[in-house]
């Protein structure tokens, strides 16, 4: 019987065959098993690619407990991880240099960044990492910074526009869907250097980014956009923030707790602590959608910038 393979099995198949690391091999053999037709012409290359995936998995346990080290691994830090893709010089450097104050290496010639340098920006008490990231090409890409894209919750497409911008987003955009990752992951492309921008650049930009990416334009010389930029990266990792207040006192309103967005009271009180979670019985509510102290239970989903005093049994 014929395997019948699909398109969407070749790019997988693609992938493997251009991939760099163990573990973006591993990725690209698990595509190519969720997506192969599922009838017994595919039985013997089922077992081929199991066999080669048990034989990387076994060598990546090997090596990560003979002390391995991968750069771009970046724990995931505050209330979500922003992780930057663009082209050399494309100012993804002073992005992360002015949000978060990291000692970054900003420079005017290409690869000044050779590893992930995280640092860390404060959005109305939230804080959220921003990763720079060595810069890729169409023809190259550092091994090993694809597993940093595919761990992060939020990718920002880095796009000159000063130089050419429909170019720039083409290659980010076949590198994140030859990886599976355009459909995968949230993503919003920032513009940099708009004070010297090509005429029309920003416009383009966004009719070919569409409704499905958010753009927004900024200049770091004049500082256009980058009072906007925050509240878009917090907009875009939908999150919410929450005061908790115990019963009888005033809440803490500088350290919010950070939920993702549809978390429920219950969800608060395990954030909180887990032991919690088992004995709540009850909050009472100040915020959007409920009178003042209004009492709800443990299922009430909660909103941005409520204030929760939870009961306990």
């Amino acid at each position: 019987m014929p395997a019948n393979l699909t398109p969407d099995y070749y790019k997988a198949e693609q992938w493997y065959r251009e991939a760099t690391t163990a573990e973006e091999k591993i990725l690209a053999l698990e595509r190519m098993l969720a997506v192969m037709p599922k009838h017994k012409g595919t039985d013997h290359l089922k077992a081929d690619i199991r066999r080669k995936l048990s034989a990387l998995k076994e060598h990546e346990e090997k090596r990560h407990k003979a002390g391995g080290v991968d750069i771009f691994h970046v724990p995931r830090m505050g209330a979500g991880q922003v992780v930057l893709l663009g082209l050399p010089n494309s100012g993804k450097s002073s992005i992360v240099e002015v949000l978060t104050n990291a000692k970054v290496h900003v420079a005017q010639f290409p690869y000044a960044t050779n590893a992930p340098v995280p640092g860390m920006m404060n959005y109305e008490g939230v804080h959220i990492q921003i990763v720079d990231m060595p810069p890729i090409t169409a023809d190259y890409i550092m091994p090993g910074q694809v597993g940093t894209y595919r761990n992060c919750d939020l990718i920002a497409i880095v796009v000159d526009l000063s130089a050419d911008v429909e170019g720039q987003l083409k290659i980010c955009l076949e590198f994140l869907e030859a990886r599976n990752l355009l459909l995968g992951k949230r993503t919003i492309c920032i513009g940099t250097k708009n004070d010297i921008a090509q005429e029309g650049a920003a416009e383009k930009i966004r009719q070919l980014c569409g409704d499905r990416i958010a753009v927004i334009a900024v200049s770091i010389v004049r500082g256009e956009g980058m009072g906007e930029l925050p509240k878009l990266l917090f907009k875009e990792l939908r999150v919410i923030r929450v005061f908790a207040k115990p019963p009888g006192e005033k809440p803490d309103m500088n350290e919010p707790f950070t939920l993702p967005e549809g978390a429920t009271v219950l969800d608060l009180a395990g954030t909180i602590h887990r032991e919690l979670a088992e004995k709540l019985k009850h909050a009472r509510i100040w915020g959007t959608g409920v009178y003042e102290g209004q009492n709800v239970q443990k299922s009430h989903v909660l909103q941005d910038k409520d204030i929760v005093e939870l009961h306990f049994g």
